[in-house]
């Protein structure tokens, strides 16, 4: 039945049952022997008795022993169930984790020793097998020692329990293990501790039966069951009660222990029934309750009518009452509920039997309901006059429902379907025209779908190629939907049951137009931004949109299609033809609003800005993508030659000079030419050469070329143009060489020929003809012998060379070039032979020449002299033109006849000489027609001027034209200089330039008669000054010989000429000048405008009169500016006192006239000001009648009226001074803001409302104050305060409300007292919810101070904790709360990623700056391996504690104890602390500890005045600072800590070494009687002789930098009383890391660390500008840009981000020089990446529409710059525009 193998192998459960029934039969069978052996004598009837006399033992022996072993095996599968339990079993708890494991480690040891019965090979039936005996023991043996364990693990995990519920939940999960012996031994103890929590559970029921009980006596609410309404809630929440203790109970009772029948256990069941009598008395007084009350409130709700209407809304609702409503409910959950003892009351059951009726009634009244209010809700203001006359009718069916019908009304049902049909159709109406109107939306959405043209494929150009038809079939889809959109209007007509002609119908039509001209202005939009986008410049992925070919017309290179702008098919015009056809979309649909009068919509369209700009910036892309086509067309100028030169004309220079020449060359040679140069082989190689090198630098352009990614411009025909052209030019070299070896060949081929037969021919004696003819041919032969000697080489030469370009030479010039050598050598021989044959004939010839010669050169000789005497060389030559006729003619016979002899000398090889007279002659004949040209030129000339009138003397023309005469003189041949014609011609050119000068001076408009007379007396001629004066006259005066006196006289009269302009001016500008007049605001007097045109005019006038004076030309103008001095500096003088008086006088009038309060405290003082209110007012009435500047000051005794007003009121100001100390000992914080501010505030002290604008100036962040509204008509707000508002906008309500009246300063130390009490009971709650939900949740419940001090006082708590464990030997205390700070810093990272509130964002940033210094104090204390809360690395700490008795959060460092002074802070951020920071807190706590100030001292940027700040708040105390400098004196120092002792307030005096020795000395005294007052815990002390106050908190601390220049060594009995703080530059690194997590930075340390890199880098690298700024503040900056970055950019690298942030944030103030550097230092600190800037395309739109508003032009450069300086602004308090004049600096501000 039960086989050996399946004992182990299946499963335990169906084994178990197997082993019993085996066991079971086994001991039947036992039984039954025994029981037959026992009545076996009833066996014997009828037979003897034979009795069985064997034992029983000795027939069972092996049957016991084989039962005994199944009993074995029994135990073994009954503990192996018992044990399987523990593999589900999973313990919860602080220790749950830890016993969880324990008991899986449990589990599995034991399923492995198991194992081992599974693998038995023998068989355990066999009662003879051993190994079966010595596997159980050792099995009970370890089943023994698994209990120990598992007992010791149960009593922990009972221990561990937090609950009596999770107590029993572990002891069912165990089960029948707690049976075993060995664990029901150990956990015996426990049992009694479960009577003992039960009872306390009773109690804790019987508490909130308590409590549920006094709720309901006291407010009538109780805790109901979710959902459920009062009476049936109750009853739930009875039951539940009853359900909980009850459910503890039964399990109590299933334990079957001891403990339960204890004498305790009885005890505690008694409290059990107790409870239950109590739940039920109460739930049966709750329903008896109901019961009496339900029918009557039943009948009073059904009497209400069916609806109401909200009569500010015309909303109407269901007027269900919900009293009614509670009463079904609770019959229905009554009724669910069954009980015997519950009967529900007759009128509520009589309702509730009409419950269907009314779900029915409130279903369709429901129905009816959000049909009205849907269209009431819903319907626009240009719909509802279409459908208010249907509403009206609809309104007044419905007041039937809201007047007579209710509940009860038998026509209820009628009435309902009525008016829910009418509704119904209403509503369907409103719904279906809304519904139209959202389909022809749809119809307008589908315009913008897509642009009206596209690519031709995704990534090829525009398709323009059909553009016809594509234009086409968009116009006819837009006109089909304007058709549609027509019938929908038609329809709609009908729906809303309007007439075509009303004005409503007219307006909604405006309505529906607007919505089409709207859908125009996107579908227009598309195709412009599709433009746009395919145009956009630094897209990745943007690819050529159009295209243009740049072809070669010479002599131009032209665009296909023209990019000329103005071109009528150009590339400029394709684009605004595009853009037009768009726009040509608004035109194709009829206005839907006729009655307008426009008959499309184009016209608007094209009127609409935001299309206008895309518009403008898509032509100014095209723009400038022309431009770059140009500029790239322009770099092909450089070939330009190629097409433009003459080839022939370049190749004739090149033959004569080897190279073009140049304007300066041809210049510097004159007159003789350029002389020549032939060009040598290896120059025409040259030639060919780089022609050929630029062939191929031609071929290797590219064809294409991309601008702006998007504009691609092929250059192919042009290129092959240029090639063919270069090829050209490469050619013309090439074929004249082979023209020149062609012909030099042909043409000595043709000389050879010519001149053998020339030397043949015989001369005979006498015969000169055919002598001359041989000596002819000789000397061509002769001439010709040197040049083809050398030829044939050359010619060898460029043959090899053009054959080395592959040029051959035909076969005919080879065979010349071997031949023609040796003819040519003939031809010299045969010369030579010829030449002695004719020798004799030529001697006679030379000597007949040399004799010609000899006689021509005595006669040259005798011609020059005659020459030199008969010239016109001299200035009064006559006849000079017939002369040089004479002269010319002589001079041309003699050289005809030189010209005869030199040709003669020439052919018989005789010298001729130079006849050098004869060419000087020559020479000299142009020279003096040169001359006497310009001298007839010029006299004419000078005559012709002589004759102009004076008032006609163009001067200027005359130099003009002299300086011409001039130039040309000086450019004559420098032989004439000695000549006497050029001479004169010099000078006369000379006076009349200087005469002309001074002429130029006498015309002059300053000369008068007397000018002119003076004139006369120095040049001692006479002469009349009238109409016909001409230059003549002029000249006769020898202006030439006078010209300094000229100058000297015009001088005089220019001085003159500007003083009358100058005192006209005066008279013309003070004749008008007048006072501006205001009005006093409360008295209307009229008071003297300030005028700075007025104080301008007045400054500039004197300071014009005083020059006059001092002029050496005064004497004639001297009274007149006597006299105007005098007026101006009178004027002066009473300007300047009268607005002092009146400044006063305002001041002072508000306070003395205006306020009650002053005039009460200050009598005599008023009645003075009051004479002095009078007399002012008469002297404005007064000065209202003389407006004119000049006659009002100058009104005798003015002055010493205006003095006497000066004093008296004086007096005045000096009694109101001593009045306000009065106040400011009442109230000392005013000590701290401006007389001004406080005479406005006890102006205003019962107005609180204008008082609270200078809340910010008296409290560290409370800016304004929250007042209860006022039911009051005419009143907004009563003077009860309910809260307070800091400045970042966070509201913090009042603990208690404050009621600002009476006098000003009582109500505001009473609101100073409010949010001190507020904040110190806001921290107390704090502390005590802290761990009531999790911190990151806890923080927003709270104001930022309140959360950051709670948090605080929590750390410091925990800290304390977690030592307290360390020293109880759990060593990892501080390591496990170190992992807990970094858990929940990065917690709040993460919050500051997401999506957070300005206010909230500042919170977070402010605790985590804060955590992040307090993980790394508790991981200093980690790594110092610190052993409790006494060391110093601790004890240094700023800790935070909550003392419970005194109710006070205290500040302790190192042994000094501060308590928190609850100063309201708001959201302030806070700084990072680094180990400089906590130095200075140390060493300034410890000088206020030991009653002395602080002094930090350090260069500025070290922290000095923001560490002694931030002390200030971390204490909560108010910190105020001051800004010292050379003016301050010891009362106004005096004054300053006179309000901060009687404040208990701290100061910080920056730069304090400023201030004078002299004034320090006294500082000093008055700090130490302070100190001393503390030191001795005054109450009140003497303070510069009077007596005050003192709050000990006082702190004064002083700031310096020492070794600046114009600071003060502090006196040494001063240096005694500070404690000295030496500061340095901080930790920039450890701020950075800090600043970025606080800004939501995960990878802090590394970009902290790249950040410093390249801050210090560029410090080092960049040059040194005035404007670059490296340090704290612009780390801190660019550290709010990252963090503002991130959040708006989550998905991007914190890398990417932070180079973006360092990148774009610096950019704008980078000079370009130091841009390249830059750059280059962000690609090594950040490499591979580029990170496009952050772009705000609407906010450019703005910027761009701005400037085109300002008429500039919105060019991209520009519009960063101000993107750049918009953002700038938004991290800094002030931005410097950096840049050369005419760069944008003022325009861009503008914009």
């Amino acid at each position: 039945y039960q086989r050996r193998v399946r004992v182990f192998k299946g499963e335990s459960d169906e084994a178990l049952v197997k082993i019993k029934h085996v066991l079971k039969v086994l001991e039947q069978f036992k039984d039954d022997f025994e029981d037959k052996r026992n009545t076996l004598k009833s066996y014997f009837k009828e037979t003897e008795f034979v009795p069985w006399e064997f034992a029983s033992s000795l027939v069972f022996p092996r049957y016991n022993c084989f039962l005994a072993r199944v009993r074995q095996l029994e135990e073994l599968v009954e503990t192996t169930i018992e044990f399987n339990r523990l593999e589900k079993i999973e313990i919860g708890g602080v220790k749950g984790k830890a016993l969880s494991k324990q008991i899986e480690n449990l589990y599995l040891e034991f399923t492995e020793f198991v194992t081992i019965f599974q693998n038995i090979t023998y068989n355990c039936l066999d009662i003879k097998e051993g190994a079966f005996k010595k596997d159980f023991d050792k099995f009970k043996e370890k089943i023994e020692y698994l209990d120990l364990r598992l007992a010791s693990i149960i009593n922990q995990a009972f221990d561990d329990c937090g609950s009596l519920e999770a107590i029993l939940k572990m002891l069912d999960a165990f089960g029948s293990l707690l049976d075993r012996p060995i664990i029901r031994k150990d956990s015996e103890p426990k049992y009694p501790l479960l009577i003992q929590m039960y009872g306390a559970e009773l109690d804790g029921t019987k508490k909130m039966f308590d409590q549920q009980n006094m709720m309901l006596k006291e407010s009538s609410s109780v805790v109901l069951h979710v959902n459920m309404p009062f009476v049936a809630g109750v009853l739930q929440w009875c039951q539940g009660m009853r359900e909980r203790i009850s459910l503890i109970r039964n399990k109590l009772v299933q334990l079957n222990h001891g403990a339960i029948e204890s004498a305790e256990a009885l005890i505690v069941f008694q409290k059990y029934d107790q409870m239950m009598e109590l739940l039920l008395s109460f739930e049966m007084s709750i329903y008896n309750d109901w019961t009496s009350s339900v029918g009557e409130v039943s009948e009073l709700n059904l009497d209400l009518p069916l609806l109401t209407r909200n009569d500010e809304n015309k909303l109407i609702s269901v007027n269900f009452d919900p009293q009614l409503v509670s009463v079904l409910r609770e019959v229905r959950y009554l009724e669910s509920v069954k009980r015997d003892d519950i009967e529900i009351p007759g009128s509520a059951a009589n309702i509730y039997a009409k419950n269907d009726l009314f779900r029915q009634y409130l279903a369709n009244l429901d129905l009816i309901v959000n049909r009205y209010n849907k269209v009431r809700e819903t319907i626009l203001d240009v719909e509802f006059p279409l459908i208010e006359g249907q509403l009206s009718h609809l309104d007044v069916q419905l007041d039937r429902a809201i007047t007579s019908l209710n509940w009860k009304s038998e026509s209820v049902w009628t009435y309902i379907e009525e008016t829910r049909q009418t509704t119904g159709d209403l509503e369907r109406r409103v719904s279906s025209a809304k519904d139209n109107v959202d389909s022809m939306n749809s119809i307008m959405a589908k315009w913008c779908d897509y642009p009206l043209y596209e690519r031709k494929e995704k990534r090829g150009l525009l398709n323009l190629d059909d553009r016809a038809t594509t234009l086409k079939a968009r116009y006819d889809l837009i006109r089909a939907d304007g058709d549609k959109i027509q019938e929908i209007v038609a329809t709609n007509l009908g729906l809303f049951k309007a007439t075509e002609d009303s004005d409503h119908w007219r307006n909604y039509l405006d309505y529906v137009d607007d919505m089409i001209l709207d859908g125009f202005f996107n579908a227009v939009q598309c195709s412009l931004a599709y433009l746009l986008e395919n145009t956009e410049t630094g897209v990745s992925d943007i690819l050529p949109l159009m295209e243009a070919r740049l072809e070669l017309a010479i002599p131009e290179m032209v665009f296909v299609p023209s990019l000329e702008f103005g071109s009528e098919d150009g590339f400029m015009e394709l684009i605004e033809g595009i853009v037009d056809d768009a726009y040509k979309l608004s035109s194709l649909i009829p206005r839907i609003a006729k009655h307008n009068g426009m008959d499309h919509y184009q016209i608007e369209l094209d009127d609409m800005l935001d299309l206008s700009e895309m518009r403008h910036d898509l032509m100014d892309r095209v723009s400038a993508v022309i431009n770059k086509a140009i500029e790239q067309r322009n770099q092909f100028e450089n070939y330009s030659y190629l097409w433009t030169e003459n080839r022939a004309e370049f190749l004739r220079q090149f033959l004569l000079y080897n190279h073009v020449l140049t304007q300066e060359e041809i210049e510097n040679a004159g007159d003789d030419g350029v002389p020549e140069c032939p060009p040598t082989l290896e120059q025409f190689k040259e030639q060919m050469d780089t022609y050929e090198t630029l062939y191929e630098e031609v071929a290797a352009l590219p064809d294409v070329y991309v601008f702006d990614q998007w504009f691609r411009l092929s250059i192919r025909p042009f290129k092959q143009n240029l090639l063919n052209v270069v090829r050209k030019w490469s050619l013309m070299f090439k074929t004249h060489l082979i023209d020149h070896v062609t012909n030099s060949l042909k043409s000595l081929q043709d000389f050879i020929k010519k001149t053998t037969a020339g030397l043949a021919a015989e001369v005979a004696d006498g015969d000169y003809e055919g002598l001359v003819d041989i000596m002819g041919n000789l000397l061509s032969v002769r001439d010709r012998t040197v040049a083809t000697d050398e030829m044939f080489e050359p010619l060898k030469q460029t043959i090899d060379l053009l054959k080395s370009y592959d040029h051959e030479m035909s076969e005919e010039v080879h065979q010349q070039l071997q031949e023609l050598p040796e003819q040519w050598n003939n031809v010299k021989k045969q010369g030579v032979m010829v030449k002695q044959q004719v020798a004799p004939l030529q001697a006679n010839e030379v000597a007949i020449i040399r004799r010609k010669c000899t006689a021509f050169d005595v006669k040259q000789h005798e011609f020059r002299e005659m020459f030199r005497k008969q010239a016109p060389f001299k200035y009064d030559s006559d006849g000079v033109y017939g002369n040089l006729d004479d002269m010319h003619i002589k001079i041309n016979e003699m050289e005809e006849e030189m010209g005869s002899l030199a040709d003669s000398a020439s052919l018989f090889e005789v010298n001729v000489p130079e006849f050098k007279q004869l060419k000087q002659c020559r020479k000299e004949v142009k020279l003096l027609k040169t001359c006497w040209d310009m001298t007839e030129l010029v006299k004419s000339c000078f005559d012709d001027w002589k004759t102009t009138l004076w008032i006609k003397i163009d001067v200027e023309s005359m130099e003009v034209e002299c300086k011409k005469f001039v130039k040309e003189i000086r450019g004559m041949d420098k032989e004439m200089r000695a000549w006497d014609v050029y001479s004169g011609l010099e000078s006369d050119v000379k006076n009349m330039v200087t005469s002309l000068r001074a002429v130029t001076e006498l015309q002059n408009p300053a000369i008068r008669e007397r000018h002119w007379l003076q004139l006369m007396q120095t040049t001692k001629v006479r002469f009349t000054m009238d109409d016909k004066t001409t230059l003549n006259d002029l000249l006769a005066l020898n202006l030439h010989n006078f010209e300094e006196e000229v100058r000297n006289i015009v001088d005089k009269a220019t001085k003159e000429l500007n003083m009358e302009k100058v005192l006209k001016e005066l008279d013309a500008t003070w004749s008008v000048m007048e006072f501006e007049h205001d009005e006093h605001l409360r008295t209307k007097t009229p008071l003297l405008k300030s005028s700075e045109e007025l104080i301008e005019t007045l400054e500039d006038n004197q300071v014009q009169l005083q020059n006059l004076m001092t002029s050496k030309y005064i004497a004639y103008f001297l009274e007149e500016v006597s006299s105007w001095q005098t007026k101006l500096s009178t004027a002066d003088s009473v300007i300047s006192i009268w607005f002092e008086v009146q400044r006063t006088w305002s001041h002072l009038e508000s306070i003395f006239i205006g306020s009650e309060d002053i005039r009460k405290q200050l009598p005599e003082d008023s009645k003075r000001f009051d004479g002095i209110d009078s007399d002012f007012k008469e002297l404005m009435e007064a000065a209202v009648k003389t407006p004119n500047v000049i006659e009002a000051t100058c009104k005798p005794g003015l002055f010493a009226q205006l003095e006497d007003q000066q004093d008296r009121l004086a007096l005045c100001e000096k009694a109101l001074a001593e009045y306000l100390e009065t106040k400011r000992l009442a109230f000392p914080r005013f000590y701290f803001v401006s007389s001004a501010d406080l005479l406005d505030i006890l102006s205003k002290g019962n107005q609180p409302l204008l008082v609270a604008r200078h809340l910010s100036k008296l409290f560290d962040n409370l800016h304004r104050l929250e007042f209860e509204k006022s039911d009051q008509e005419g009143e907004e707000f009563t003077k009860k305060a309910l809260g307070m508002y800091s400045g970042e906008g966070e509201y913090v309500e009042f603990k208690e409300e404050v009621w600002c009246t009476g006098p000003v300063e009582t109500w505001l130390n009473k609101i100073m007292n409010e949010s001190q009490r507020t904040i110190n009971t806001l921290i107390a709650d704090g502390v005590i919810t802290y761990e009531e939900k999790a911190r990151e949740h806890w923080l927003f419940d709270y104001p930022a101070q309140v959360a950051l001090g709670g948090n605080q006082i929590w750390w410091t708590t925990e800290v304390k904790i977690a030592f307290g464990r360390l020293e109880e030997g759990y060593e990892n205390a501080l390591k496990d709360y170190n992992k807990k700070q970094i858990a929940q810093l990065i917690t709040l990272v993460n919050l500051l990623i997401g999506e957070l509130t300005k206010g909230d964002r500042q919170k977070i940033c402010t605790v985590c700056t804060i955590d992040v210094h307090n993980r790394d104090v508790v991981a200093k204390l980690i790594a110092m391996k610190a052993e409790n809360a006494q060391e110093f690395a601790w004890l240094s700490q700023i800790k935070h504690r909550w003392d419970d008795k005194k109710g006070v959060c205290f500040v302790d460092i190192c042994d000094a104890v501060f308590a928190y002074s609850n100063e309201y802070l708001g959201n302030t951020p806070r700084l990072v602390i680094t180990p400089l920071t906590d130095r200075c807190y140390i060493t300034l706590t410890q000088s206020l500890h030991l009653t002395m100030s602080g002094a930090p001292a350090g260069p500025a940027g070290t922290g000095k005045t923001e560490t002694t700040k931030d002390l200030g708040r971390a204490l909560g105390i108010m910190v105020y600072v001051f800004n010292c400098s050379e003016q301050m004196d010891y009362k106004s120092v005096g004054n300053i800590y006179k309000g901060l002792s009687q404040a208990g307030a701290w100061g910080c005096f920056d730069e304090f070494n400023r201030i004078s020795i002299e004034v320090l000395s006294v500082v000093a005294v008055q700090v130490k009687s302070i100190q001393d007052a503390i030191r001795d815990r005054l109450n009140r002390f003497i303070f510069q002789g009077e007596e005050i106050s003192l709050i000990p908190t006082v702190g004064i601390f002083i700031t310096m930098n020492p070794g600046y220049a114009g600071r003060t060594e502090l006196p040494e009995n001063l240096k005694a009383l500070f404690r000295p703080c030496a500061m340095v530059v901080p930790d920039f690194g450890m701020i950075c890391e800090i600043m970025l997590m606080s800004e939501g930075f995960i990878d802090a340390r590394v970009l902290a660390r790249k950040f410093i890199t390249l801050y210090t880098l560029c410090r080092e690298l960049l040059s040194k500008q005035d404007h670059y700024d490296w340090g704290l503040r612009a780390i801190k900056s660019v550290l709010v840009v990252a963090g503002a970055l991130k959040r708006g950019d989550r998905g991007r690298p914190e890398d990417q981000v932070l180079m973006r942030a360092l990148r774009d944030f610096n950019i704008p103030k980078i000079i370009t020089d130091d841009m390249p550097v830059f750059m280059g230092l962000i690609g090594d600190l950040f490499p591979a990446l580029d990170v496009p800037r952050k772009r705000d395309l609407e906010n450019e739109a703005a910027i761009k529409r701005a400037a085109l508003d300002l008429k500039l032009q919105p060019e991209d450069q520009f519009i960063l710059k101000v993107v750049q300086f918009e953002e700038l602004l938004a991290v800094r308090h002030s931005v410097f525009v950096i840049g050369n004049a005419g760069t944008g600096k003022t325009q861009l501000c503008k914009v």
